[in-house]
């Protein structure tokens, strides 16, 4: 455990930070099973109204450093993919 100050408020911080982080991968994550679940069912005017939604998630994880830059355009790039497969 932490001895110092300093040390203690890192320590808060950092688990304000990792709660942040959770909370916005949970959320990116399940936009992505929700799209491709929609995929699966065929639904493609749903499917393109939630891929819109879960680029942006993946944007902003990208953008708070939750996942990498080119994670998030690869996996937009799948997942684009997949729902121009439907038509």
């Amino acid at each position: 455990m932490a001895i110092t100050r300093g040390a203690k408020k890192a320590h808060r911080s950092s688990l304000k930070k990792q709660a942040f982080n959770l909370r916005r991968k949970n959320k990116m994550t399940k936009a992505v099973k929700s799209l491709k679940k929609l995929v699966a069912s065929g639904n493609k005017k749903e499917a393109l109204a939630m891929m819109r939604e879960v680029q942006q998630t993946l944007d902003k994880a990208a953008k708070s450093h939750v996942i990498k830059k080119n994670t998030a355009s690869r996996r937009k790039s799948r997942l684009s993919k997949l729902v121009k497969k439907l038509s």
